[in-house]
């Protein structure tokens, strides 16, 4: 939508409606935009790949702001509506909950982390690759690049740009994550850990996610 220099723009914060920090937010010509991703100055490639599969292939309302030590993505929102009431009812077009799928990404970017601390950043680099490869092969959205995976790390699980992923999607993701898993944590319960990063939802959301985990076919890899 805009590519944009920080004088041009406003940058405040408000107050997140259930948990205890400040969320980002900048304002041009009136409207209202939520951080999404920062890359450093180096990922100007990988930021603008994220902006743009945004922008022309989901058409998302978003920013890319440039400033000399650092892109970020910001996708447009409306102040007024609570998130909480976003996060409890939405769903996206194709009828999946977006808390399914904002729950699939956290327990992406878990995993991701716990490889990392573990393992150090060669391994969290071939594991960015293993879903790189996964998202080719079965087309999964917002998978299908060493780009579009690094945004997706580095995306923000309870902004409004989330990937259009179905059921289908989400099966296969989960059954695909416990496969590659196994290869770097062998048979150590890393399901439990990665699980553990569905505390950032609500009690009503993590309880409704788990059940629905329980239908897929890979969710009983999970239990």
């Amino acid at each position: 939508m805009f590519i944009l220099k920080r004088q041009d723009v406003e940058i405040g914060s408000f107050q997140h409606p259930s948990k205890e920090q400040k969320i980002p937010i900048l304002s041009y010509q009136g409207q209202t935009f939520r951080l999404l991703s920062v890359f450093n100055a180096a990922q100007e490639e990988e930021a603008r790949t994220l902006w743009r599969d945004l922008t022309d292939n989901r058409g998302k309302a978003c920013v890319l702001l440039e400033e000399p030590e650092r892109f970020s993505v910001w996708g447009k929102i409306q102040l007024e509506q609570s998130s909480s009431e976003t996060r409890a009812s939405a769903a996206s077009a194709n009828g999946v909950s977006t808390v399914y799928v904002r729950a699939g990404v956290l327990i992406i970017q878990a995993m991701y982390e716990d490889i990392e601390d573990l393992m150090g950043g060669k391994q969290a680099k071939r594991f960015e690759g293993d879903l790189a490869e996964i998202g080719q092969q079965m087309r999964l959205p917002q998978m299908t690049s060493a780009e579009l995976i690094t945004g997706l790390l580095k995306l923000d699980p309870f902004s409004a740009a989330l990937p259009a992923w179905q059921t289908n999607h989400l099966n296969i993701i989960f059954k695909e994550l416990y496969r590659i898993g196994r290869t770097y944590f062998g048979r150590s319960n890393f399901t439990a850990r990665a699980l553990e990063a569905l505390d950032d939802l609500s009690p009503t959301e993590r309880d409704a996610f788990l059940t629905w985990l329980k239908q897929l076919s890979s969710g009983q890899l999970w239990n």
